[in-house]
């Protein structure tokens, strides 16, 4: 399946954006690992999240997640720590090649018992659950938060609970921050200390708590990136369930879409978007994307479509994602005339270099919803629209993106 997408004249819409999905997989797990039951209140309504929930709630020995990739390492630790049952945890054919051996090892270190079923540090694993003694962990921070969140979330079941020592720079430490803040409101005592290097948990009881998962920002970015490139400055968009203090990392993309000339104006529903009157646009954007990997494509993307040269850094996790996502953008938009170069597998840059483009690219997605989402606004500056290659793959985060484009006056 494909769509050909075309934009309307005029860019104006109200959405209600899904729930954060960072959120609600790690309240689900912390949830999980509580005594006693309280209401979790709008879930994520994504494959991931389903992914998740069904893992939580069956008995089948066999549990295979597809490409959910936070679920892959949170339910690694989750399965580990849960005494009296053996689990197969697998996915799809991507997820069989997304490497976990730096979370395994950590976890065997912890008096995990967890085998390889196949490749030698990658899924699928046959998990013996048991109850860990803990102990002292040291971990390079450099390539997922996602195994230092997924440690960090079953420690107060741990005997002797957890001192988790980082080593090299964080990759989505922001990330990071939000596991260690959910586990405070589930009651969870984490002390921090080297400046924020070490984590203490000690053996403690996780609190049911009510919990209302907020709107989310990372699928928020695609509004901002629809009106960055609408061609009538006019154009608003209002985004409902968003609030400033959230605790989404990928609220930066409102200061960010400042600088590319997006105002954020935010109301008691959520926000409102709209072009900032009198905006000159800079020679050149740069931005370390360390913190906010998720969001690289879609500044990416408009970058490009505002003919504006840009340099990217801290973008070394894009190779362990969905799909290579450094490759897959450089490949889609030279289709679009755009000669991207990479360097050091951790920065992406555009220096204005073009190439005839293809008279009518098609999108390819790698089953990687973002691309389809960041390639998606592209339809408001080209006059024969876009066309996007399996747009289904947006389920996996953003069930009803183009439902929601549609409302918006998108024609498909």
């Amino acid at each position: 399946m494909q769509y050909n997408l075309k934009a309307p004249d005029h860019l104006q819409a109200t959405v209600t954006l899904p729930a954060s999905k960072s959120i609600s997989n790690r309240v689900s797990i912390l949830s999980a690992l509580a005594p006693e039951a309280a209401p979790l209140i709008n879930l994520a309504d994504s494959d991931d999240g389903r992914a998740l929930q069904h893992a939580l709630r069956s008995a089948d020995e066999t549990v295979d997640i597809g490409a959910a990739g936070t679920a892959m390492r949170f339910l690694t630790a989750y399965f580990a720590a849960r005494p009296g049952r053996t689990r197969l945890l697998t996915g799809s054919a991507r997820m069989r090649q997304r490497p976990i051996g730096l979370l395994v090892d950590a976890l065997r270190g912890l008096g995990a018992d967890i085998a390889y079923t196949e490749r030698e540090g990658y899924p699928p694993l046959r998990i013996v659950g048991q109850r860990l003694r803990g102990g002292e962990v040291t971990m390079d921070s450099g390539v997922s938060s996602q195994f230092l969140s997924a440690l960090l979330m079953v420690a107060p079941t741990m005997e002797r609970g957890l001192q988790l020592r980082l080593t090299g720079a964080t990759v989505s430490e922001t990330y990071l921050r939000m596991t260690v803040g959910l586990m405070r409101r589930f009651g969870v005592v984490v002390e921090e200390s080297d400046g924020g290097r070490t984590f203490r948990v000690a053996p403690q009881p996780i609190r049911a708590v009510p919990f209302t998962v907020e709107a989310d920002w990372s699928a928020a970015s695609y509004w901002y990136e629809m009106v960055a490139l609408a061609r009538d400055t006019t154009a608003t968009v209002e985004l409902l369930g968003l609030t400033p203090d959230s605790l989404q990392g990928d609220a930066a993309i409102a200061a960010l879409f400042e600088r590319l000339g997006v105002r954020t104006t935010f109301t008691d529903r959520g926000l409102r978007l709209d072009r900032l009157p009198g905006h000159r646009q800079p020679e050149r954007f740069t931005c370390d994307c360390v913190l906010i990997p998720d969001m690289a494509q879609t500044l990416v993307v408009t970058c490009a479509a505002l003919g504006l040269p840009f340099r990217f850094d801290g973008l070394q996790s894009l190779r362990i994602k969905e799909t290579d996502r450094l490759a897959a953008l450089q490949t889609e938009l030279h289709r679009f005339g755009f000669v991207l170069t990479e360097h050091d597998g951790r920065t992406l840059q555009w220096d204005g270099t073009r190439c005839p483009p293809e008279a009518t690219p098609t999108v390819a997605t790698y089953d990687d919803h973002r691309m389809a989402m960041a390639f998606a606004p592209l339809a408001l500056v080209r006059p024969g629209g876009v066309t996007i290659a399996h747009p289904e793959v947006v389920t996996k985060s953003y069930l009803r993106f183009w439902d929601d484009l549609r409302a918006a006056g998108f024609r498909f």
